[in-house]
């Protein structure tokens, strides 16, 4: 991998030699355009290499033992936390003792964002949110942010209300003035929608938030990887992304909260390495971060997701970005070129590398379309996307999503647009397209993000 300079283009042919399933011939013998990156992305060879040289070489469980396989598998596990600690500009810890410490109390490995959001919910949640209390979500969550607030407020008597999106996918600022009063006790956001991949305006929406009194939790799903993040900066309470969403192994997550909220929650979860002490009938447990982290933890997943974001540093996330805008733009502007495509959400200097669009107003099924693509190599994601308010608001059942990430390539772009095109000429000569699969009502989603 060559490495640029935050401020050099991005040239995806420099990294996509170090992506193998990026080579893959699919259907026989059609190349892949692999473009369902909100959905998960793929892996790099380092990740890849640094998962399996833990397994080969330091694997032992962490947090217990004294000999050198567990010391090493200490110092892994700890490093990634710290790779993670920096890549968001989080607080270090002032008061290691040893230098398998954590190296920050404000970085909970989790099992992935919707594991984080409950945690939160769960043990901030039920100790801060009472009968009358209100949760602010938005329009536009992914239902890992909208379900373990409704289900917060069904054991407390808590109220969620939402943020209503304009007719162009932007959150209604005015209507969170509206909505933010003495009794919210949390701010639910994402960064950037799934689904219109509009990029919300997130320190201002956290300056609100707070000047009423109301804690904010980000879901940055959809944005760590694409976007620098300093939650520093950004005064944010809480933050939660996935590992799968920025070339890390999946089954690991992470949550970010200030130190001082973490100290005073209580664990949600019981087990071995939670305890700093136990009797028969209480216990106490550990400081943050190892009080939410109960039982053997991901430990190779977790050092995988450091080697992700060694990755990340090296190619640059403002070089990310801006390549990302460009494959935005280069999207736009051929889908906008065909007159049943409907582009949901805004404009692309609003949004981050995210197209969901429908064909006739969806009357060209959103699955037909992506197995017409996908039979040309061209994998993109069908359906409600986890966000069944969102489309009720968009008045639709599904939509179809390209998605996008810094390996991609403009000619990749054209023959996606080459291809949607040519799913309209194909149903447009069709009397009725056929459904081989049922609607989406019908179908469980598979898969989020």
């Amino acid at each position: 991998m060559t490495p640029l300079t935050e401020s050099a283009r991005l040239d995806p042919r420099l990294y996509r030699p170090d992506f193998p399933i990026l080579a893959r011939m699919v259907h026989g013998d059609v190349p892949l355009v692999y473009l369902d990156n909100a959905a998960t992305t793929q892996r790099p060879r380092q990740v890849i290499a640094a998962i399996t040289e833990t397994y080969e070489q330091h694997y032992a469980n962490v947090g217990r033992g004294v000999h050198a396989l567990a010391e090493e598998a200490d110092l892994l596990y700890e490093g990634a936390r710290e790779k993670v600690r920096a890549l968001i500009n989080a607080a270090p810890s002032r008061d290691r003792e040893t230098v398998t410490e954590p190296s920050t109390r404000e970085i909970i490995f989790t099992s992935g964002a919707t594991a984080a959001i409950n945690l939160v919910a769960r043990s901030w949640g039920d100790a801060h949110v009472g009968r009358g209390d209100e949760i602010v979500v938005t329009e536009m969550e992914h239902h890992a942010n909208l379900i373990p607030w409704q289900q917060l407020a069904e054991r407390t008597g808590g109220v969620v209300r939402a943020v209503p999106i304009t007719d162009d996918g932007l959150l209604d600022l005015d209507a969170l003035d509206n909505l933010l009063n003495d009794r919210t006790r949390l701010v639910a956001v994402t960064a950037v929608s799934n689904v219109l991949g509009t990029v919300n305006p997130i320190a201002e929406i956290i300056r609100r938030a707070h000047d009423a009194g109301a804690l904010v939790l980000v879901d940055g799903a959809q944005s760590i990887p694409h976007q620098a993040t300093d939650v520093a900066a950004l005064d944010a309470d809480f933050l939660v992304f996935s590992g799968h969403k920025m070339l890390g192994p999946s089954g690991i997550g992470v949550l970010y909260a200030k130190e001082h909220l973490l100290e005073d929650m209580p664990p949600f979860l019981g087990g071995g390495g939670m305890v700093k002490d136990a009797w028969i009938d209480h216990f106490e447990p550990e400081r943050p971060p190892r009080r939410f982290e109960a039982g053997t933890p991901a430990i190779v997943p977790a050092i995988g997701l450091g080697a992700a974001v060694d990755y990340l540093n090296q190619v640059g996330l403002e070089a990310i970005h801006q390549h990302e805008r460009r494959l935005v733009e280069r999207a736009h502007e051929l889908l906008g070129q065909i007159p049943a495509v409907r582009i949901l959400g805004p404009v692309p200097a609003q949004k981050a590398g995210v197209v969901s669009f429908v064909v006739n107003e969806g009357r060209i099924h959103p699955h037909e379309v992506a197995q017409f693509l996908d039979r040309r190599g061209i994998a993109i994601r069908a359906g409600h996307h986890c966000a069944r308010p969102l489309q009720k608001r968009l008045g639709i059942n599904a939509s179809s999503r390209a998605s996008f990430y810094f390996y991609n390539t403009l000619e990749e772009v054209d023959r996606f647009g080459e291809a949607v095109a040519e799913v309209v000429r194909f149903f447009t000569r069709s009397a009725t397209p056929r459904r081989r699969r049922p609607p989406v009502e019908s179908r469980s989603e598979k898969s989020g993000g």
